[in-house]
């Protein structure tokens, strides 16, 4: 999938992996995001298919800079890529629902320790969202002719906010599940 956001990213404009890199942690960390040297490899490996072009751009006084652009067969392919349906359901991995399946012998009061650290993460996550939410309005009364972009990416950003909804909803059911049910230790 990693190369399908670059190509992706790279539709919008060249870009050194650096940049990619700093959009990525801008965007779609949230639901997608990779390490710098991961970045790297795959832009080397799309270079080597020939789906994306680069260049080396000199620099004073710093290292040279290589910047890659998306070739006609990086558009094809990404192209070919977001109009196939995805109709696998995706995979959840989630270490707090693994860890809450066997947490018994942890004891009520870690179990509830980890469950309100939780909780105030994904507070934390639903209020980054809401900042993210009225920096596209911004961005969409600067920038009209995103339209389109913009409506997609809050399309995203509300799958992000709604699921932070969902998931502070259980962890508040839970926390007083187990508070009211769960033996003492």
């Amino acid at each position: 999938m990693l190369k399908y956001a670059l190509l992706g990213f790279l539709h919008y404009q060249p870009m050194t992996g650096y940049e990619i890199k700093a959009w990525m942690d801008g965007s779609t960390r949230y639901f997608w995001h990779a390490e710098l040297s991961q970045i790297y490899r795959t832009l080397k490996r799309l270079e080597r298919d020939g789906l994306v072009s680069s260049t080396v751009q000199p620099q004073e006084g710093r290292p040279d800079r290589r910047v890659y652009a998306i070739t006609e067969a990086g558009r094809a392919e990404l192209l070919r890529w977001l109009r196939t349906p995805s109709v696998e359901p995706e995979a959840l991995k989630n270490a707090l629902l693994l860890k809450l399946f066997f947490a018994r012998p942890a004891g009520k009061e870690a179990i509830l320790t980890q469950l309100r650290l939780s909780l105030a993460q994904h507070q934390r996550q639903l209020e980054t969202y809401h900042t993210i939410e009225g920096e596209l309005q911004t961005l969409g009364e600067q920038q009209p002719e995103l339209a389109a972009d913009l409506l997609l990416w809050r399309a995203t950003l509300r799958f992000g906010i709604q699921h932070e909804e969902m998931t502070l909803r259980w962890l508040q059911e839970t926390i007083a599940q187990i508070e009211a049910e769960f033996p003492d230790d």
